[in-house]
């Protein structure tokens, strides 16, 4: 593993949750010895990428990644053009929705809203990472990669994180299938305890999946109305943020979207 691979993965480890932390946490989190994470930190805050703060001395992001952001939203405006159609979809779903992207291997939560219909609601501040074979969002996206790249994010021991997580490989790859052809996944207590997710993908201008939209509820509330609204509202959405994003539907996803509406 390479220097720059060593320090962006030590960037990664902040999250809304964990904005700061200190030097002994970093080690323990990152599997490097203190020696190594002082150094690369200390290099990163002469660059801006963090700072200390408080009387700990404990590590945040800096202004150099405010900046980055910005221009990175400046240039490719992601999350501005699809926020008012994350907000529509919770508003008339009555439930919280989000927004997730691929970076580099990884499926990440670029937005969410939640409504106000309800006192008890799905959460997503601590839901940066979005596990493909876990959760809704992630068979999206797996449904529409490369059969490669599919192998390579299955190849690796996929973690249970609850009773009903599946993590054989081969059921997931049997899944996908059935979500090609609907054009959305669903996922129930495979992630978080008692909570239903439905998901469909989201594509760039090239055709290829760059991400997915969701909505995640208590199981409990989901009833055959509200499933029906949150397909139709994601299939909805789903087309109208790969427009707006400059991106095409395929072909079959398409179809399968029309044949539901």
């Amino acid at each position: 593993m390479g220097t720059v691979t060593k320090a962006l993965e030590l960037l990664d480890l902040f999250t809304r949750e964990r904005a700061l932390i200190g030097l002994s946490d970093l080690a323990r989190l990152s599997g490097l010895n203190k020696a190594t994470c002082f150094r690369m930190m200390t290099e990163m805050q002469g660059l801006g990428l963090v700072e200390q703060a408080g009387p700990s001395k404990a590590y945040r992001l800096g202004p150099a990644v405010l900046r980055l952001a910005a221009l990175r939203e400046a240039a490719v405006p992601t999350r501005d053009a699809a926020m008012p159609v994350v907000q529509v979809l919770a508003r008339e779903t009555g439930e919280t929705a989000h927004l997730s992207h691929i970076v580099g291997p990884a499926l990440r939560t670029l937005a969410f809203a939640y409504s106000s219909a309800h006192g008890t609601r799905v959460m997503m501040e601590d839901a940066d990472l979005l596990p493909y074979h876990a959760t809704s969002s992630g068979l999206a996206v797996l449904a529409f990669l490369p059969d490669t790249v599919v192998d390579s994010l299955l190849a690796t021991a996929l973690p249970a994180f609850t009773a009903a997580t599946v993590t054989n490989p081969a059921d997931i790859r049997a899944r996908l299938a059935t979500i090609r052809a609907t054009g959305w996944s669903e996922t129930h207590a495979t992630f978080e305890a008692d909570v239903r997710s439905v998901a469909v993908p989201l594509f760039g201008a090239s055709g290829a999946c760059t991400g997915a939209i969701a909505i995640a509820a208590p199981a409990a509330r989901v009833t055959p109305a509200l499933h029906a609204r949150m397909v139709a509202g994601l299939m909805r959405a789903g087309a109208d943020i790969t427009t707006l994003w400059g991106g095409q539907l395929p072909p079959a996803v398409k179809a399968a979207w029309a044949i539901a509406a």
